[in-house]
């Protein structure tokens, strides 16, 4: 069971019920349509958190992120930017910074399913309820998700007139203003918009050097949206909602503190007008980042959709439903890749460069129908998806000194070891060029790589889920799902600076040039009498060894000459079949048990990076050989839970609790190299522990309670299946290390939300409500290569809000705070690129780590008003 669900519900605060539907007025009889069926909570045999209007109200959600302070087990993180955000549960999800791979955490809204967690990222708008169900749903939904569905209902029209509005006041000069109108259109019809517009200044300060960044914040926001709904029920047998929804986002976001200052920082201080990165001893929650570069993002979100409803005179009238959508989604980001105010790397803010873009089509039919000892569904899913992706690395006139600076001092370091120290360290910044055989500072700048990645996702489905009742205490419901998953791939990779470093490496690299190593053999020579004293054949020995590093430098993936002019075509097909089987037996009105076991599938696909090996292939280690093949498979999960509903002071009391355990196959693991997302298939991650939960409408007029806690001990197998899982990295250096037998990444071991709410009448006809809710995590680690600088440390996040109004809602004014405690943690840790290039080796000086930062305190006043 869910570690927390709905929200108790009194008779002042129940979310009004549509047209016909009872009040719940206890919490027993709170409904979900987790199974695509109106039913109350407590007979839902699936882990399910419902969250009604009032709780996310009280608690500031407005967007996917927040729901997580309520959800037990829900870990939602951006990183570098706002498009890259991803959920997990249970420590299950998958990382969003490969558009490529889709969500472990489906996203549906209204019915519509998202592509990817990003897509759904945004202000909800005016919410009904969020339903978060854990584990694989794919008999119920339209799309396979192996990990769970976020489930978002937003408010319908309604056959009353009434026009509401928000306003919102708060620090860093947060200014919000929201409104809808609602009407009935004759007796058949009625109609309703709603709009939002916020604005608000950025988190971090940001130290731009020589620019041309001129935004001294990041972290900002300047958003609107507008959604407007039709409804049509033209006869008692027949409904049809029409939507329509824009959303744009114009921001700064996301820039990255320093965590760890490693020895590169000194070079990237020399090659700026100011600090390059923090100075030594700045605390990463002074909120201070050093970036030169543009973190512009651009973010628009549209479709229409169709749901149409229609009881049929077939099948003891079954309900037949049809959900129709098309969608666009498109993100332009500007983007400071090594996070310095030096000028090394970046990605322009602008379309041929930095656009992800969506379209997608979507077709959903389900049939559902209940005769005395069944109830029963099937359904068929269709969708047509296309993913464009332009991406580019431009550049800057630091980025030659530099890795120039860092490859001489890692070659010196090599002689040094054999006796041969370096006597004339002058000209280290120029190294490169002298290798290269070219004029300093024009080897490298320009736009070094532009790519451009289109991919059709074609997914075809046949699903269908039924309940029989086969005793008046026992349920035995089987679901069953064929998927047919259609993906191609075209890929164009262009280098438009040509590369010069990286080629003229390669030249010197190739057995065949008789001259071979010889600019390398000079270069070293001017630079060590040790090295120049050898005879030729140690000399020979030496560059074939230190060769190789030296080439890999000059030829990372953006800088790679072998990318230049490569045209692939890729394509693959999946068909799998998934399904569950569940038993719940009611042993009286109060408790309720149930099992089920369930095979969750979720769709293989291609990464959409450059990515090169030793050899390659994509398993290999590291190397300049760009790969042609850059698929990885499904996953898979099978995943078992015991659970047990019960409910207790006449309905108004509810204690949940489940067991779980999920093994998944084949987990898709995106992992940041240091120059370049790579995924990586898991053999195996195996999650299971238990969720639990209170819901407690008291018996003190107007006071509820509500908390849950979780469990969860995510591991990795202990299978090394590559070399860059090696036991031994002295010897072998591997990224993922660290990973067989670990505890997975961004998996809290435990995870608790409680919150309390109190709500009181004074005067004749006002009145006061009050929230404090709270999110607590153990300690996790948040990268994927489970590097120790990654580790956050056991947090807790404290929300409040107190408010005093009108009974008949007409006016109210809220104070709120959010993270009132002002809780330092961040949301994800990583290799600042660049700046840790020597070995995945723990306590390399070198290396030096960013993270992206949780919110800080923020508070503010709501003003709202109903007519």
């Amino acid at each position: 069971m869910a570690a927390m669900v709905a929200a108790p519900v009194s008779a002042q605060e129940a979310a009004a019920p549509a047209d016909g539907e009872k009040e719940a007025t206890t919490l027993s009889e709170l409904v979900v349509t987790a199974q695509k069926r109106e039913e109350t909570m407590q007979d839902v045999p699936i882990s399910v958190t419902a969250l009604p209007e009032q709780l996310m109200r009280d608690t500031g959600v407005r967007d996917i992120k927040d729901v997580q302070v309520l959800v037990p087990g829900l870990i939602v993180t951006s990183t570098q930017n706002e498009a890259i955000t991803t959920a997990r549960i249970r420590g299950i999800g998958t990382v969003g910074d490969n558009a490529g791979l889709e969500s472990s955490v489906g996203v549906v809204i209204d019915g519509v399913y998202r592509p990817r967690n990003s897509v759904g990222f945004g202000d909800l708008g005016e919410l009904e309820r969020i339903e978060v169900l854990k584990g694989p749903q794919g008999t119920v939904f339209g799309k396979n998700t192996s990990a769970g569905v976020i489930n978002v209902i937003t408010r319908r029209p309604s056959y009353e007139t009434s026009v509401e509005g928000e306003l919102t006041f708060g620090d860093y000069n947060a200014l919000g203003a929201a409104g809808a109108f609602n009407t009935a259109l004759g007796e058949n019809a009625a109609m309703r918009v709603y709009a939002v517009k916020r604005k608000r200044d950025g988190f971090m300060d940001v130290h731009t050097g020589a620019g041309p960044r001129t935004e001294k914040e990041d972290g900002d926001q300047n958003f609107h949206s507008l959604r407007g709904q039709l409804l049509l029920e033209p006869t008692d047998n027949l409904d049809i909602l029409l939507m329509a929804d824009f959303t744009s986002r114009e921001e700064n976001c996301c820039a990255a503190a320093t965590i760890v200052r490693g020895a590169t920082a000194a070079i990237i201080d020399a090659l700026s007008p100011d600090e390059g990165v923090a100075p030594a001893g700045t605390d990463p929650f002074d909120r201070q980042v050093w970036s030169n570069r543009s973190t512009e993002q651009d973010i628009k979100d549209k479709g229409v959709q169709g749901e149409v409803n229609w009881i049929t005179p077939w099948f003891d009238n079954a309900t037949l439903t049809s959900i129709t959508a098309s969608r666009e989604w498109k993100t332009i980001n500007g983007l400071d890749f090594d996070f310095t105010s030096a000028d090394l790397l970046y990605r322009n803010a602008d379309e041929n460069e930095s656009l992800t873009a969506f379209e997608t089509f979507s077709q959903e039919f389900r049939l559902t129908g209940s005769t005395e000892r069944l109830d029963w569904m099937i359904g068929a899913f269709y969708s047509d998806e296309d993913l464009d992706r332009n991406d580019s690395y431009r550049i800057g006139t630091a980025y030659e000194p530099y890795l120039s600076t860092l490859v001489f001092q890692r070659v010196a370091q090599g002689l040094a070891g054999l006796g041969m120290p370096v006597t004339n360290p002058a000209g280290a910044g120029a190294f490169l060029a002298q290798v290269a055989g070219q004029t300093p500072g024009s080897i490298f700048t320009g736009l070094g790589a532009l790519d451009e990645h289109r991919q059709n996702s074609k997914s075809k489905a046949l699903f269908s889920n039924n309940t029989w009742h086969a005793t008046d205490a026992l349920d035995l419901t089987i679901g069953l799902r064929y998927t047919q998953e259609d993906k191609t791939l075209d890929s164009v990779f262009s280098n438009p600076n040509g590369s010069i470093g990286c080629g003229s490496a390669l030249v010197d690299q190739n057995p065949a040039n008789p001259n071979r190593f010889a600019r390398l053999r000079a270069a070293l020579s001017a630079r060590s009498a040790g090295f120049a004293a050898q005879p030729a054949a140690v000399q020979n020995a030496i560059m074939a060894s230190l060769g190789p590093q030296v080439a890999g430098f000059m030829c990372l993936p953006w800088a790679n000459a072998l990318h230049n002019g490569r045209v692939i075509h890729q394509e693959r097909t999946e068909k799998e079949w998934s399904g569950t089987f569940k038993a719940a037996y009611r042993w009286n009105d109060n408790l309720m048990t149930y099992f089920s076991a369930a095979r969750g599938y979720k769709a293989g696909g291609f990464n959409l990076d450059r990515v090169q090996s030793s050899d390659g292939q994509s398993s290999s280690g590291s190397g300049v050989r760009p790969v042609d093949d850059t698929s990885f498979p499904g996953e898979f999960v099978d995943s078992y839970e015991l659970g047990a509903k019960t409910t207790w002071a006449g309905g108004n009391l509810l204690l949940n609790a489940t067991l779980f355990h999920q093994t998944y196959e084949d987990f898709q693991l995106n992992s940041f190299l240091g120059t370049s997302f790579v995924v990586r298939s898991i053999p195996e991650v195996v999650s299971q522990g238990v969720d639990t939960e209170v819901l407690w409408q008291t018996g003190i007029d107007g006071l509820s309670f509500q908390g849950g806690l979780t469990y969860a001990d995510t591991k990795y197998g202990d299978e090394r299946p590559t070399a860059e899982f090696s036991d031994t990295p002295a010897s072998a250096p591997g990224s993922l290390y660290k990973l067989p037998g670990s505890q997975a990444s961004f998996a809290p071991k435990w995870s608790g939300s409680g919150a309390v709410t109190y709500q009181w009448g004074f005067g004749n006809d006002l009145v006061a409500r009050f929230n404090l809710g709270a999110k607590y995590m153990s300690d996790y680690n948040t990268g994927s290569d489970l590097d120790v600088e990654k580790e956050q440390d056991a947090y807790t996040v404290v929300n409040a809000r107190v408010g005093i109004g009108r009974k008949d809602k007409r006016w109210s004014v809220e104070l709120w705070a959010q993270n009132l405690t002002d809780e330092e943690y961040m949301q994800v840790a990583f290799d600042a690129p660049l700046q840790a290039p020597g070995t995945s080796l723990p306590g390399d000086p070198l290396n030096s780590y960013n993270a992206f930062l949780g919110a800080p305190r923020t508070y503010g006043l709501t003003f709202r008003i109903t007519y």
